[in-house]
């Protein structure tokens, strides 16, 4: 999500011939002030530039904890008013579209991006003011709350680690909060882990079954490396048009307070 927001700003990545992939060249990098991501670069005065950015947008906002859902919300409503938009000469941008069509995005780890160095420095700014802050269990109980208020879920998980369990406990969460919620209903993992290691974030996901987390009956790990596999996924269910008959949602408006 930083790497969108960062190019929908309207700064780019670059790729990286292969001696900058070895790593030989780094040094020679820092000193061009250039960062590298494995085989891209981007110019580390946008990034600050994309750091000052997320700093102006939380000194907007009144100085409570947020959910990253509603700080990522609010980096699409200023993209929109800014007019960093496809309409108007933009780039197509996820935080975009999902701040226009009212699809919540989560990022557990939030601060660790350029949002992160924006948060830091605002709250550096606010001293012993009331600041901006992110609250990781306001996200865990949002997602939580859209489990409740909707038993039939699912999950399609690109790679593992935190959001993965993330998206798996909501649950157990529910089960909790005293709501009989339903085992998510499939899910589906593409990932090219080993689980002996941990680096499966250590759990197949009939493992995860035993928790009462997935389904078992339509649960399917997908050994394969993501930029092969999600394409064919992809084009598989957009040439099945199942969503044509299927009624948009709004998730992000169950998550937002009723205003007169």
């Amino acid at each position: 999500m930083d790497q969108d927001f960062f190019e929908a700003l309207g700064y780019q990545h670059w790729i990286a011939d292969d001696l900058y992939r070895q790593g030989t060249e780094d040094a020679t990098l820092r000193e061009l002030m250039i960062d590298r991501i494995y085989d891209t670069l981007i110019d580390e005065e946008e990034l600050r530039l994309c750091d000052e950015t997320c700093k102006i947008i939380a000194d907007s906002l009144a100085p409570r904890p947020y959910s990253s859902r509603e700080f990522i919300r609010e980096m699409g409503a200023y993209l929109e008013k800014q007019g960093k938009t496809p309409a108007k000469g933009g780039v197509d941008s996820i935080i975009l579209a999902a701040y226009q069509m009212d699809v919540p995005i989560f990022v557990p780890a939030f601060s660790d991006c350029s949002a992160g160095f924006g948060l830091v420095a605002h709250q550096h700014g606010r001293g012993d003011k009331p600041k901006v802050s992110i609250d990781s269990v306001k996200d865990f109980y949002e997602l939580t709350q859209l489990k409740i208020a909707n038993p039939a879920t699912g999950l399609l998980m690109i790679g593992g680690g935190v959001p993965k369990n993330f998206a798996q406990d909501i649950v157990v969460s529910a089960e909790i909060l005293g709501v009989d919620a339903p085992m998510h209903k499939y899910a589906i993992q593409i990932t090219v882990a080993d689980v002996r290691d941990g680096a499966l974030s250590s759990s197949t996901l009939k493992e995860a079954s035993s928790w009462g987390k997935v389904d078992t009956t339509f649960e399917q790990m997908v050994y394969s490396e993501a930029t092969l596999a999600l394409p064919l996924i992809t084009g598989y269910a957009y040439h099945k048009k199942a969503f044509a008959e299927r009624q948009q949602r709004r998730w992000s408006r169950l998550l937002e307070p009723v205003t007169a």
